[in-house]
């Protein structure tokens, strides 16, 4: 064959492929604008998004609540248990030293008591702000951090928590004997040569760490629906979480 003949053919080629490689991009272009990719994620309404993460919230809330108000709910979950306020720590050490360690046990138990009895009347403000979420939080939490809805009913429930909680962690204490050992425990103390005297609110304490716990636990169970697909019992949780 000529050679120039085949330098011609094979220029031709070279030329015909580079065409065909410039049209690619453009070919691509149209197949995707005729045939829309399938993103293998299933549509979702708003009032969709908005009805899972509710029955999230719910789901999560029951069963944090359910735990904690049962008999040792606090007192031996070490994630969520109350111990000695942080000033009192001095105390309880003075106290065991001097052969009053069952004393201080005592008390911390009944502090836990008191958290577990009063667990329950939570669950009443918590849906409240439930069910009070707009478009915005729901979506907002949805697409947020993996506490992003704890944080949430944090943020819209603490204050009225407190005031729940305050007059029913009073009557627990006083119903399990928290309040009574407490006295001794702080007379007990006080007495000790050279300590000085202190005496911690004892159920602003308290309140403030069976809140703590409740939103310990719904933390918890929140993360677990957003990572854990067993978790997702309903098919509107497994799809809006997918």
């Amino acid at each position: 064959m000529n050679l120039k003949i085949v330098s011609i053919a094979a220029l031709s080629m070279m030329t015909f492929s580079e065409q065909v490689n410039a049209q690619v991009p453009n070919l691509k272009k149209t197949v995707e604008e005729r045939i829309p990719l399938s993103k293998n994620k299933p549509s979702l309404s708003e009032d969709e998004v908005g009805k899972g993460l509710k029955e999230a919230l719910n789901k999560g809330i029951e069963k944090g609540v359910s735990q904690l108000s049962a008999k040792d709910g606090y007192f031996t979950d070490l994630s969520v248990k109350v111990l000695m306020p942080e000033e009192a720590e001095a105390i309880e050490s003075k106290l065991r030293a001097v052969g009053q360690g069952k004393l201080v046990d005592d008390v911390i138990e009944s502090l836990n008591r008191a958290a577990e009895d009063a667990a329950n009347s939570s669950k009443e403000l918590f849906i409240s702000a439930i069910k009070n979420l707009t478009l915005k939080d729901v979506m907002a939490i949805l697409n947020g951090e993996d506490n992003a809805a704890t944080s949430y009913l944090s943020n819209q429930t603490r204050a009225d928590l407190v005031l729940k909680f305050t007059p029913i962690i009073k009557a627990s204490l006083d119903k399990v004997g928290a309040t009574q050992k407490w006295a001794l425990m702080m007379n007990t103390y006080n007495k000790i040569p050279l300590v000085k005297k202190v005496n911690p609110d004892l159920v602003d304490y308290a309140t403030n760490k069976a809140i703590d716990g409740l939103f310990v636990k719904i933390a918890k169970e929140e993360l677990e629906i957003r990572k854990n697909p067993a978790a997702r019992t309903s098919d509107l949780l497994k799809k809006v979480f997918n």
